[in-house]
């Protein structure tokens, strides 16, 4: 769990990610570009986010090498 000031990111193995406002209404993950536009802010942001930890975890665990996991909406499902 990461905890801020005013949110809160945790994870269980069967639910994925989940935010938390500091008052412990739901939030929501978004990607934001340097400008501060919101690229996207659903579902399959926090969706992607997991599959790829859990993929860079995995890959650690099996001794596999990769530094880096790549993924997009499109190709984490």
């Amino acid at each position: 769990m990461t905890a801020q000031n005013n949110f809160e990111i945790s994870a269980v193995s069967y639910e994925g990610l989940s935010v938390k406002t500091s008052t412990g209404e739901p939030a929501t993950l978004a990607v934001v570009d340097a400008r501060g536009n919101v690229l996207d802010a659903s579902p399959d942001v926090a969706r992607a986010a997991w599959n790829v930890s859990i993929r860079s975890y995995r890959n650690f665990l099996m001794g596999s090498g990769y530094l880096r996991v790549l993924s997009n909406p499109e190709t984490s499902q």
